[in-house]
């Protein structure tokens, strides 16, 4: 009989060990959780975790909130939420730019984009627009990517192309488009979308690749041209604008941006499963797919196993995109 209660202590202190894991997920979460967006309100990052923070409140009763943190590209950020407690309490809201391009972009990172986060789950993916100055477009006299394109290549380094930061996909979509026609431009990096669509819009730079989530608005009203977008498809949002491989055409171009939430690395296995399971639930409602679209982006939930396939894949890609394009920033 000893050594049979021994076996059963000993059975029940393994099963105790591993139920601080499945409680914290149970329970999880019992207090506010933060997104970190390393880029300023009203951006597409910013836009894409706001949506699904407050689908993600509702269905936790619990607070979500938005925290800006932009700077360096989203790198101020992204090191943040790399120095966070890995509770699954503090999430990133990450994209291609902060761990597809900026390894190859920078010689030193506060972060790790290896061995700093653990993938939790992607969100969407966007296209990137190509957009222009309604003032460039009627001084150029360019009303197609063509134009546009020929317009460069008699204007080497006259045009102006703003970005939300370097090492973002807005400025890497700009770098390969220059690579791709043998054309250059004259960059110009903000410190978001926001602040480089206002600048374009009042005319104070020419062209921007941006997200098309955050131009979108300005693209209905009037206010930014768009010439083409970005993926090999065309977007449901602007279903007559064309694509730069068909238009150009420059055949292969694809820059197709993706948005994820990430965690710093050590969050608990169980809560990692359980944020990407509930925001997986969210991305699956007919309503929120409807306003994800009505944004330019397009949901693409995935567990952390596919998402961490995504980022691997990605960071080689636009590795090699940045090796070709010869952008450095160090």
């Amino acid at each position: 009989m000893k050594h049979l209660f021994s076996a059963l202590a000993a059975g029940t202190l393994a099963f105790g060990a591993t139920m601080p894991g499945i409680a914290g997920a149970l329970e999880f979460p019992a207090k506010p959780v933060r997104i970190i967006v390393p880029y300023p309100p009203g951006g597409t990052t910013d836009m894409v975790a706001r949506l699904i923070g407050e689908q993600l409140a509702t269905q936790w009763k619990q607070s979500v909130v938005v925290d800006n943190r932009p700077g360096a590209g989203g790198i101020v950020g992204t090191g943040t939420a790399a120095k966070s407690t890995a509770d699954g309490y503090t999430l990133l809201m990450g994209s291609v730019g902060e761990f597809g391009i900026n390894p190859a972009l920078y010689k030193k990172l506060p972060y790790d984009a290896d061995a700093d986060f653990a993938p939790v789950a992607m969100v969407a993916r966007v296209p990137n627009v190509v957009v222009l100055s309604p003032a460039f477009a009627e001084r150029a006299r360019v009303q197609t990517l063509p134009e546009f394109i020929a317009y460069l290549k008699a204007n080497p380094k006259r045009v102006n192309m703003a970005s939300a930061g370097n090492g973002t996909s807005t400025h890497l979509a700009g770098e390969l488009f220059q690579r791709m026609t043998s054309t250059e431009m004259s960059h110009v990096a903000y410190k978001g979308s926001s602040p480089a669509i206002a600048d374009l819009m009042g005319g104070s730079v020419d062209v921007m690749f941006d997200n098309l989530p955050a131009s979108l608005p300005f693209i209905r009203s009037g206010k930014l041209r768009p010439l083409a977008v970005t993926t090999p498809a065309r977007s449901s949002a602007l279903p007559n604008v064309p694509t730069v491989a068909a238009a150009g055409p420059v055949p292969g171009f694809d820059a197709s941006p993706w948005f994820g939430l990430l965690a710093p690395r050590g969050v608990p296995t169980a809560v990692a499963q359980k944020i990407s399971q509930d925001l997986t639930r969210v991305l699956n409602e007919p309503g929120v797919q409807a306003k994800m679209r009505e944004l330019g982006a397009e949901p693409a939930p995935s567990s952390p196993e596919a998402f961490a396939d995504v980022l691997k894949k990605d960071r080689q890609k636009w590795g090699e995109i940045v090796r070709l394009s010869g952008a450095s920033v160090d």
